[in-house]
């Protein structure tokens, strides 16, 4: 039994469905926000809709226990607190920490879709945060 097929065990059918389906179109919206960090006057309404996603998307994985969507985006959430303190714009080095956050986001959502044996693993780059997130 794949990582779907267990989550339609334990759920309602309709929830875990609908958070497939808001989980993916969440994913596939990061990456413009994202890369739109560069330009000064984008960076506080792209950072509090990044961590808007985040949250939703912990929040609602945290409510189906699926742990490691829930602590990566708890991770995330908490990286996009403090960046919501910054002006901005944001140094490439966070940029591409996030799109790499994005893409094993978006491998979580391919495990779930093809209802895979189990998650795929973290990438590790993932693990090292920037310690700058504003160029400078």
């Amino acid at each position: 039994m794949g990582v779907k097929e267990k989550l339609f065990a334990e759920y309602d059918y309709d929830i875990v469905d609908e958070f497939i389906v808001h989980y993916s179109v969440m994913v596939y919206q990061m990456e413009n926000l994202i890369i739109y960090l560069a330009k000064e006057e984008q960076y506080k309404s792209n950072i509090e809709e990044l961590f808007r996603i985040a949250h939703n998307i912990k929040s609602a994985s945290s409510f189906l226990k699926i742990e490691p969507i829930v602590k990566l985006s708890t991770l995330l959430e908490e990286v996009l607190e403090e960046a919501r303190e910054l002006e901005g714009p944001a140094n490439d080095d966070f940029i591409d920490w996030l799109l790499e956050v994005k893409d094993q986001l978006e491998i979580y959502s391919k495990d779930l879709e093809n209802d895979a044996e189990e998650f795929s693993d973290l990438d590790p780059k993932i693990i090292k945060i920037p310690t700058e997130l504003e160029k400078k």
